[in-house]
């Protein structure tokens, strides 16, 4: 197994690089996920490490860890309170004409026995808020800076999708096409920086380079 980068550390917590396509849980059919590399990112700690949160499997990026129980609850409940700044980039599969704004689309969840479970915008749907900014535009895809103030399931794709009018590429499940576009072998979202406050110590932040699939379609960051 390929080593997964490291970008904070300290006795309580860590911030990997979640490379794009590794699951926090076993697929039902098997194969690699996230549990298999808490062993190594013990780092000689006798506890491994915990997510404190989710990323979707194509998701790649800042990943926080708590390398104990009580970090792990002071952690969750800065999340729960949205006291955690958290900084997006993903590739949009079509022009956008603003420069920024703020998409507050209540959000809730769907399934059919046909296209399995989604998540749609709907009035009586749990309040979601995705503040967005226009970076560049190239070949008829837009790279945008998400930062979401809530952390709802699917929450960045849907509103790309929905408050952008134009979804991420390559996401099979909102994308217009039903499944990935050219060029796209994921739906790309990358969770590029991630500061999270902490009483009486120094704030945890990370910063997640530019994965080399976003690059490869000739986008730059920072």
């Amino acid at each position: 197994m390929t080593p997964i980068p490291i970008l904070f550390e300290d006795g309580e917590a860590l911030v990997i690089d979640k490379p794009a396509g590794l699951p926090l849980d076993r697929p039902r059919a098997g194969g690699e996920c996230l549990e298999d590399y808490l062993d190594e990112l013990r780092l000689g700690f006798q506890r491994a490490p915990v997510s404190v949160h989710r990323l979707d499997q194509d998701t790649s990026g800042c990943l926080l860890l708590a390398r104990n129980p009580k970090a792990l609850k002071r952690f969750s409940a800065a999340f729960e309170a949205r006291q955690v700044e958290k900084l997006y980039l993903g590739i949009v599969a079509g022009k956008v004409t603003e420069d920024e704004g703020t998409i507050d689309l209540a959000l809730t969840k769907i399934s059919s026995a046909e296209k399995g479970w989604r998540m749609i915008p709907a009035k009586k749907g749990k309040p979601s808020i995705t503040h967005w900014r226009k970076l560049e535009e190239r070949g008829g895809l837009t790279l945008v800076e998400f930062r979401p103030e809530t952390g709802r399931t699917h929450q960045i794709r849907v509103h790309a999708a929905s408050g952008l009018g134009a979804a991420l590429l390559g996401d099979p499940v909102y994308g217009s096409s039903g499944g990935s576009p050219k060029g796209a072998s994921r739906t790309m979202l990358h969770a590029a920086g991630l500061v999270v406050q902490r009483e009486g110590k120094p704030a945890i932040t990370a910063t997640a380079p530019l994965p080399a699939d976003f690059a490869a379609l000739g986008f730059s960051y920072g």
